[in-house]
């Protein structure tokens, strides 16, 4: 089967087809040719999200990323201080 890629927006209304009732999830899978273990793996992962909460949650993972490096840059520093106040 032919890898697509869905923006979070496409997936969110795919999810949507599906919980609507109006198709079933093999009915909706077939539809965008995606496999019924994606659809539920969408389906875990995004739930009953809407698109401006799927993109907050980017914003919030692109900000814990950048959080994490400064914390492991300050680690660094301090170790680096402590090392050159011991003499090493």
């Amino acid at each position: 089967m032919k890898q697509a890629r869905f923006t979070e927006a496409q997936i969110v209304d795919i999810l949507g087809q599906a919980a609507r009732g109006d198709m079933t999830a093999r009915d909706v899978c077939n539809l965008h040719g995606i496999s019924e273990q994606t659809f539920y793996r969408w389906k875990r992962k995004y739930g009953d999200m809407t698109t401006s909460e799927i993109k907050r949650m980017r914003e919030l993972e692109a900000e814990n990323a950048r959080l994490k490096r400064l914390l492991a840059e300050s680690a660094l520093e301090i170790d680096a201080i402590r090392d050159i106040l011991r003499g090493k």
